[in-house]
């Protein structure tokens, strides 16, 4: 898939450029952006009872915030040290002591709490038990807790089983195992945190490419002629990239976003390992394409038809012809659907003019070399796989894959996260991603010892469906064990899925702190077992970045919760309490024997089993895949795929939401107001011109609405695209359809249309038939 190899850091360019500052005063005195050094400082007083292993965690281990994979405080792809107040917020999780035992006396006082207060509580010390009817938690042993989870696999179908793995810190290791024991246990029923981010954009490059993860590295960022990121805010979500984008415009990148918002983070970002840029600033974005929530395709249809009219006015003055001739199929059927469109729909769908579109296409057209980067803005939408199509098409068009400073790069959020999938936690396929399919299943029973089963899995939000399917269904799921996960936080409808939650029979919370989920009844019990951070794991951890670099990250001494256990360990003794008569066959006893299986049966893991101190890395696939236009297709070729307008209703005096994060790491909130524009959680950001047209005042408490629910907020003016407003997540998930998965993915959906009104008049006549008339209005009314 890739030959070169990654060849170590870029040098940093120090020198000092005036042009890139984003003003002149020090240190954004007067300005609305993030305070990153008295955050630091903060942080470190949070840490001050255990400093000396926090820095021990921040020096040797791999940071488990966002998943651009530092090690210690440096990485692969610059020199110098890194500084990031995303991975220092997470660190607390990681020197916390127990929680106090007499929390446990009285759920009813945890349930008043929210999940950043239950955060700061402290560890799970020991492993928990509470029946329905009961006010308290249990303190139980681990025998007993496992005993009774092995009792209750024994008792059901394996269909009824079910595994959910988040990101939080979780190793190639845990994942691997995970998967395993699922498979020895019979069921399919697993999924990961990963696949409700960018489950779509695996599927759209599987399907276009043939791989699944980022074609190249963060180092092709510095110097490509153009750096493009769609439906992302990677200054806020990611931002130790911040600095490779500094580096970027030193080497001349020009920097895009195609997004409904200007994302003021992107716009300007004082990045704090990088003395100018912690003084003055840097401004990050050459322009900015405010496309309507869910215009990405119409948008990318407008460019394509532009490349092929100026194709035919001069043959190569927008496509690479000789890279589709000899490496891509499907070009004429492209061309063609190209030539169909209609403009009106194209600005319509997409909100940008006719002559915007060309400006990116002969942007576009003009570079020799140019990176894509998406992320959830593409990806978590019904027809999120048709988007990222869509950027995998303009990539091959231009030929911009295989070779330096080239790309398609799906930004992952989490630490880890990009080993999930490929360690096989997920239900439709198994380690190495390979299909769950006859042939496969015989290769993992001849190396396992056991026959995984073929039947499809469910994805996890399906699993949480099926808890109230009736009694005596196959697929009812019976036994859900999550390993971190809060999902009423995190899934659409919350109301709906907490009583999928209180519907299973046994929930097993595997984790190191509570959260509201947690406190939730079962049907028969709840169960809470204390696991170890990855800085805990006996033997150490791997976990894959963005960009495909494997890391190690060791075992670091220091305080411990007692009774917590290695999360793989937890999996292992529980496959053997539930089939002792087959333990053997899932009997790991260290962290090196599974990296050993590891390498042996994910052929590109190979070289996994090699790392075992501080610092030690390998990459797979090389430093780009498909290079020299060879891609892991049937015939080697890339294919292009026309991709058909999703249907976007927008009646009048509608509006199209999406959701966006603040100061936050997934559903943990670390403050309530966003750094970068001061808006609270409940702020709707709304442009000025629809503000104006519906007598909207700044702060005015407004109400959006629909058919799933209803959002009560205040109005935020913000430079978003007229139509469409943005919402918290997860504050805004009441107004987001439950049960629509993207068909080729299953991703969620958490795009809608909604209503907004000032809350005087939604209070006013909500009680009347006004409310039902504009939500009519809504589903069957005329479109704008």
């Amino acid at each position: 898939m890739g030959k070169t190899k990654h060849t170590g850091p870029v040098k940093l360019d120090t020198s000092w450029k005036p042009s890139l500052w984003a003003g002149k005063l020090p240190l954004g005195l007067g300005r609305i952006k993030p305070h990153h050094f008295t955050d630091m400082a903060r942080i470190a007083f949070e840490n001050k009872d255990r400093l000396a292993y926090a820095y021990r965690i921040l020096t040797r281990g791999v940071c488990d915030g966002c998943a651009l994979g530092v090690s210690g405080l440096r990485d692969q792809t610059l020199t110098g040290p890194h500084l990031c107040t995303t991975r220092l917020n997470v660190l607390r999780l990681n020197t916390m002591p127990a929680i106090d035992g007499k929390w446990f006396e009285d759920v009813e006082a945890l349930r008043r709490l929210d999940s950043a207060e239950l955060r700061k509580l402290g560890r799970i010390p020991y492993p928990l038990s509470r029946k329905p009817g009961e006010t308290r938690f249990t303190r139980i042993s681990w025998d007993e807790a496992l005993n009774r989870i092995a009792g209750k696999i024994r008792k059901i179908d394996p269909k009824q089983l079910a595994f959910y793995l988040t990101a939080r810190g979780i190793t190639n290791e845990v994942y691997y195992t995970a998967s395993k024991v699922a498979r020895f246990l019979g069921t399919n029923n697993i999924d990961n945190a990963s696949r409700i981010c960018h489950s779509p954009s695996k599927s759209a490059l599987k399907r276009s490419m043939g791989i699944a993860a980022s074609s190249c590295s963060y180092k092709d960022w510095i110097g490509t002629d153009v750096l493009i990121f769609w439906g992302s805010a990677a200054a806020a979500n990611q931002p130790v990239s911040t600095k490779y984008m500094y580096a970027a415009k030193k080497a001349g990148t020009r920097i895009l976003l195609v997004n409904p918002y200007r994302e003021p983070s992107m716009e300007n970002y004082w990045i704090p390992s990088i003395a100018e840029s912690a003084l003055f600033g840097t401004k990050i974005l050459d322009d900015v394409f405010q496309v309507n929530i869910g215009g990405d395709i119409a948008f990318m249809n407008g460019v394509m038809k532009h490349w092929f009219e100026m194709e035919q006015r001069k043959p190569g003055s927008a496509l690479n012809l000789g890279f589709l001739q000899a490496h891509t199929e499907g070009l004429e059927s492209l061309r063609a659907h190209a030539a169909a469109q209609d403009w009106p729909v194209l600005e319509r769908s997409s909100g940008l003019s006719r002559d915007r579109m060309r400006e990116f296409a002969e942007l576009l057209a003009g570079a020799r070399t140019g990176v894509f980067v998406w992320s959830m803005g593409l990806t978590q939408h019904r027809f999120g796989t048709d988007n990222v199509t869509q950027v995998c098409n303009l990539a091959l068009l231009r030929g911009f894959v295989g070779r330096a400073q080239c790309g398609v790069m799906p930004i992952r959020g989490h630490s880890g996260v990009q080993g999930s999938g490929e360690m096989g936690a997920e239900p439709m396929s198994l380690p190495g991603g390979v299909p769950l399919d006859a042939e496969s299943c015989s290769r993992f029973e001849a190396e396992w010892g056991f026959r995984p089963p073929e039947w499809p899995g469910d994805i996890v939000g399906v699993t949480l469906e099926n808890a109230l399917l009736p009694e005596g269904h196959e697929r009812k799921t019976r036994l859900f064990y999550t390993s971190g996960g809060n999902f009423v936080e995190t899934m659409p409808d919350p109301d709906f899925v907490r009583r999928c939650l209180e519907n299973v029979e046994l929930r097993v919370h595997q984790d190191i702190i509570l959260n509201t989920s947690t406190l939730l009844d079962a049907k028969e019990e709840v169960i809470v077992l204390p696991a170890m951070t990855r800085y805990e794991q006996p033997g150490g951890g791997t976990s894959t970045s963005t960009e495909r670099m494997v890391y190690f990250s060791p075992e670091i001494k220091g305080p411990r919760i007692a009774e917590a256990r290695a999360e793989w360990e937890i999996y292992v003794d529980l496959a053997g309490r539930a089939d002792p008569a087959r333990r053997h066959l899932v009997g790991f006893r260290s962290a090196q024997e599974i990296r050993d299986e590891i390498a042996r049966v994910i052929p590109y893991y190979d070289g996994i089993q090699e790392l075992k101190e501080a610092g030690d890395v390998f990459q797979w696939g090389g430093a780009w895949l498909c290079e020299d236009g060879i891609f892991p297709t049937a015939n080697g070729k890339a294919r292009l795929l026309p991709v058909e307008l999703p249907e976007l209703r927008r009646p009048q005096g509608g509006f199209h939401v999406t959701t966006r994060r603040g100061k936050q790491f997934n559903s943990m909130i670390y403050h309530t107001k966003d750094p970068f524009n001061q808006a609270d959680r409940y702020d709707v950001l709304i442009s000025p011109e629809d503000a104006r047209r519906l007598d909207i005042r700044p702060d005015e408490a407004v109400v959006l609405y629909n058919r799933h629910g209803v959002f009560q907020g205040r109005a935020r003016l913000a430079d978003v695209k007229p139509g469409n407003v943005q919402v918290y997540w997860p504050e805004g998930n009441v107004i987001m359809p439950r049960g629509v998965y993207e068909p080729h993915a299953g991703i969620p959906e958490y795009q809608a249309s909604v209503i907004l009104e000032k809350a005087e008049t939604f209070n006013a006549f909500k009680d009347s038939k006004y409310v039902e008339k504009r939500l009519e209005e809504l589903e069957f009314g005329p479109e704008e």
